[in-house]
């Protein structure tokens, strides 16, 4: 039975070997690849290696493809291996019949079409008639090793000269309309070549086979760039430019996998040394070619225009990965300076320029949140809320719970970082703020308004750490406070800890203690708890702590931040009552409120502290 090409490629592509040969074997890590002793021979040292896309043992010799592991580890046929892999592939099995056959004969007509094409189209650049493309390729930097390298051509003045070309070869008007490379109207009648007066640029698939072209234009035509179009070999969401050259590059563990936007980025690339650049053809780049891009490298690198174009791509890209991703695949980002490419940094600054941009590469988080974050107002609580939701609904998308709660951790650190920084940080005393000698314990011997101040910082951490349901509530204002040392490290750490729990559960202290006992933070954190329960027991704070802890809570706050609390608490009380839809201040807002009018009072003489 014959499968259509077209079948097995796609069988091949979604079943990585690695995880097809580890059911059988336990496989190591070595470098890019994978190693292991030999399923097929008894062997006490690993010689058998598993690569992307085959295996090789160097001490029996046995080697092949996914399909072929299966039938040697297994015994089964051909046939059999194919439709076992495709049950695992959820791939329906092809039925074979004439029409099949015709198509995987076409498919096979059209590769050599392309070929023919190709030998063609190279050839001319190096005549006379080519003469004006090849100056234009030199004058771009390339030599003629890169040139033969990557089998770029020329397609003549004329709109029926490929046809004349190839007419000798027995290829026909028909089949070329088949290979896109001629249009056909809408009968399918042939109307003229689809590339003419274009430098021509191979497309080849992962293995290396041409399955379409890219012309671009040495005048003032547009578009400036065209690729051929759908064909039974050719895809453009599936496909990606120098893939098949980019594979064989990262064989070498010291090599990035480097997406960038056109075909002169890439050649540029790889003749200063970064061969394993590949660019999506003329469209936006898609989960398909992303899923081409992880079955090479676990991090690619995206290197992407400063512009506000390549902004919005940026983060088009980063919010298409986000369902995508896994543990053990990501990808980073690298941002060159508006008006800059690759090709023209290198041909400016050389290698080495490049070299200190993909060094400089970010991952995804930070992407992430910097294109989330920009042009995002945090000046009042809506705002500041509109953009958390929007992070924590990114964080969402991921499929992997616990990476989609370590993208939250992770993003959510950043934005209370943000807001801090936008306030400028104060000590106790109203001076810039310097580091607090790392005991917690209370200290009556100290006196003064920086006591004071820090034992209220003390007493807000210690409420949330023996009321963490609190968080629920306080999470935003809490996270942007400037607290000295340890504080602000507790106070990373709770947060972080909060950010890994299931929305809508109830946390509660002993599971917090146990966390930062793991950080390494649980003593200290029992030493500011121990110390409100002192003050407690003592009767210190007249009847404050006869208040319901969040009251408690909101009226430290306000006492170390009275003129933020007051415009935050004006600001939301006035965002409410000009909210049409609501029937009374929302329950928060009306704790605040009495915790203001509380301190307004002067009723508890927290001074004393």
């Amino acid at each position: 039975m014959a499968f259509d090409p077209a079948f097995l490629d796609e069988l091949r592509a979604r079943l990585p070997i690695a995880s097809v040969v580890g059911r059988r074997t336990k496989l190591a890590r070595s470098g890019r690849n994978w190693k292991a002793c030999c399923p097929f021979h008894g062997e006490k040292t690993p010689s058998f290696y598993v690569y992307d896309d085959h295996f090789h043992c160097f001490g029996c010799g046995v080697h092949g493809d996914v399909i072929s592991f299966v039938m040697q580890s297994e015994g089964r046929s051909f046939p059999e291996a194919v439709e076992q892999l495709a049950g695992e592939a959820g791939l329906e099995m092809p039925r074979q019949d004439p029409r099949s056959e015709a198509r995987s004969r076409e498919a096979q007509s059209i590769g050599d079409v392309l070929e023919a094409a190709q030998k063609h189209y190279h050839q001319a650049l190096f005549r006379p008639e080519g003469r004006q493309a090849l100056d234009y390729l030199r004058g771009r930097s390339l030599n003629d090793e890169t040139i033969v390298r990557f089998g770029l051509g020329w397609a003549g003045e004329g709109r029926g000269a490929l046809l004349s070309a190839l007419r000798s070869s027995g290829i026909t008007a028909g089949q070329l309309v088949q290979a896109g490379l001629m249009r056909g109207d809408e009968s399918g009648a042939p109307r003229g070549d689809l590339f003419f007066s274009r430098v021509m640029f191979p497309i080849r698939d992962r293995r290396g086979k041409i399955i379409s072209f890219g012309g671009r234009t040495l005048g003032d035509a547009q578009p400036k760039y065209v690729n051929g179009p759908e064909t039974p070999l050719f895809s453009k969401r599936r496909a990606l430019y120098n893939l098949d050259g980019a594979r064989a590059a990262l064989r070498d563990p010291s090599c990035d996998l480097i997406v960038v936007e056109g075909y002169m980025d890439v050649i540029a690339l790889a003749q200063a040394g970064f061969e394993g650049a590949v660019a999506p053809l003329g469209t936006a780049m898609g989960t398909e070619q992303l899923e081409l891009l992880w079955r090479e490298a676990s991090h690619p690198v995206l290197c992407l225009d400063g512009d506000a174009a390549g902004a919005r791509a940026a983060l088009r890209v980063a919010e298409l990965a986000l369902p995508l991703l896994q543990p053990e695949r990501s990808l980073r980002f690298c941002r060159l300076d508006p008006g800059d490419d690759p090709d023209s940094l290198i041909r400016r600054d050389g290698p080495q320029a490049m070299r200190r941009i993909l060094d400089s590469a970010t991952p995804l988080v930070e992407e992430l949140y910097a294109q989330m974050s920009v042009g995002v107002g945090t000046d009042s609580p809506e705002q500041r809320a509109a953009l958390r939701k929007r992070l924590e609904a990114a964080a969402g998308l991921i499929a992997d719970r616990d990476l989609a709660s370590e993208y939250r951790r992770a993003l959510l650190d950043r934005y209370f970082a943000a807001s801090r920084r936008q306030s400028p940080r104060r000590g106790f005393s109203g001076s810039p703020s310097r580091p607090a000698r790392p005991a917690v314990r209370r200290s009556r011997s100290e006196g003064g308004e920086e006591s004071g101040a820090l034992e209220r910082l003390r007493l807000l951490t210690a409420l949330v750490l023996s009321h963490p349901a609190l968080l629920g509530e306080v999470e935003d204002h809490y996270g942007r406070m400037a607290l000295p040392q340890p504080l602000d490290d507790l106070r990373d750490a709770v947060l972080d800890w909060f950010a890994t729990l299931t929305p809508g559960c109830d946390p509660d202290a002993a599971t917090l203690l146990a966390a930062l006992d793991r950080e390494g933070m649980g003593d200290t954190a029992r030493l500011l708890v121990a110390g409100r329960a002192g003050l407690r027991q003592s009767g210190e704070q007249g009847g404050l702590f006869a208040m319901e802890p969040i009251q408690q809570w909101w009226h430290f706050y306000g006492l170390v931040n009275l003129p933020d609390f007051v415009r935050e608490v004006e600001r939301d009380m006035h965002a409410a009552l000009a909210d049409p839809a609501l029937e009374g201040l929302p329950e928060a807002l009306l704790g605040r409120l009495r915790a203001l009018e509380r301190l307004r009072r002067g009723e508890s003489q927290d001074d004393e502290t």
